[in-house]
């Protein structure tokens, strides 16, 4: 029988490589991989090692359980990533539920003309109390008598000659009085309605309407905007 020839001028034909799927796949994780590999070059330091001058069995021990204990290591630290990223989406997901909610923090005052409700909470002995308010350059711009048994009140933003202050940003604090002595200045809380919530770098920061950023901790309290 005759021998299969190709066509005149054409080179025969070739099978064509077929890649092994092991090529294909991707590798390991360098430190999954990297113990196998370790305990083969452990392997051969122990079948190669000077036989005038061995290295002890207690080194190759200690080489094994450093390796093991950075393997341990490493996988915890992976967990925990894990674990952190999961408990950020948790938080997120319900501080969700604080968006359209009322904050309180004691936080400045973004005042734009209209009433703020404010909390505020003189000192247990004093028989007087009054708010006190700052611009942003700390000049005492105004000063309001409230009732010193304290509570939710509305600070009216209105100047010494009765003319509402300037729009911007004012700290406030409540000063505490015992016989016209001041007892003490305390932070007072604005409330504000939460318009964001968002995740820097894993802070948490509320936006309230007002325009102030607050750390989700610094909220005191939080409640229907209808209650």
């Amino acid at each position: 029988m005759e021998p299969i020839t190709s066509p005149a001028g054409q080179a025969p034909a070739q099978a064509t490589p077929v890649a092994s799927p092991a090529s294909s796949t991707s590798s390991k994780p360098a430190l999954s991989s990297d113990f196998e590999t370790f305990l083969k070059m452990l392997t051969a330091q122990m079948r190669n090692q000077d036989p005038l001058n061995p290295v002890e069995s207690a080194d190759f021990a200690a080489q094994l359980a450093a390796f093991s204990t950075v393997e341990q290591q490493v996988r915890s630290n992976d967990l925990l990533e894990t674990l952190g990223d999961r408990m950020g989406t948790m938080g997120m997901s319900q501080l969700s539920g604080w968006v359209g909610m009322e904050a309180r923090a004691a936080v400045p005052v973004q005042f734009d003309g209209a009433p703020v409700t404010l909390t505020v909470a003189p000192a247990p002995f004093a028989d007087a109390a009054r708010i006190i308010a700052r611009d942003s350059g700390g000049t005492i711009v105004q000063r309001s008598d409230v009732a010193v048994q304290g509570g939710t009140v509305q600070w009216a933003g209105v100047g010494p000659d009765g003319a509402p202050l300037p729009s911007g940003r004012y700290d406030l604090t409540v000063d505490s009085l015992s016989n016209g002595e001041s007892l003490g200045e305390a932070p007072v809380q604005v409330h504000g309605r939460i318009v964001e919530a968002r995740n820097d770098g894993g802070a948490i920061t509320l936006l309230l309407s007002a325009g102030q950023e607050v750390a989700a901790d610094k909220i005191i309290g939080l409640r229907r905007p209808d209650t």
